[in-house]
């Protein structure tokens, strides 16, 4: 569990089931991330989503919890092979939630979560060209873009480009 005062990154729950259905079950916050995120949202997409989440020790999935409820997720997918010092980040907020800092504030807390925890030395993020608002937060927080996958999304039958958006343990800590 990581408190940040107005919200706190915890492991998902059972709890849950309902709140993390209600949020997630958005076509807005499914066109900016991959298809294999369930849309529609069901509860038992959430109940098997649970069980996933809290597999990995340490953990590497959060809830984020915003006055008593799970509003949204942040994890990371460890890499491997000649990659295993890299960590992959996502994360994702219901819509009532966007604008009101709460993503920056989990992302800078997953941020040095991971360099603390796992044996990564740089942590990168693929977000899709149409999502500004990610990409505001990943700049908050440090990222740089590294590259541009030109038309490599292929979402609701178009593509768009995919930027690929990384830090490094030492900026992080510097």
């Amino acid at each position: 569990m990581i408190d940040l005062g107005i919200i706190l990154l915890r492991n998902w729950q059972e709890k849950d089931i309902k709140s993390l259905s209600k949020n997630a079950n958005n076509k807005k916050i499914w066109d900016n991330l991959r298809d294999e995120f369930p849309y529609p949202y069901t509860e038992l997409a959430a109940k098997q989503w649970i069980e996933i989440a809290n597999q990995d020790k340490p953990l590497t999935n959060f809830a984020i919890e915003y006055k008593g409820h799970a509003i949204g997720g942040i994890g990371i997918i460890k890499q491997t092979d000649v990659f295993r010092k890299n960590a992959e980040i996502g994360y994702w907020l219901g819509e009532k939630y966007w604008n009101k800092g709460i993503a920056t504030k989990a992302l800078n807390a997953m941020i040095q979560y991971t360099f603390k925890t796992f044996e990564v030395k740089r942590l990168f993020a693929h977000v899709f060209e149409s999502n500004i608002s990610s990409i505001r937060v990943l700049t908050k927080c440090g990222f740089t873009k590294e590259a541009c996958l030109k038309n490599a999304v292929l979402k609701n039958n178009q593509f768009q480009n995919c930027y690929i958006y990384s830090i490094l343990n030492a900026d992080f800590i510097n």
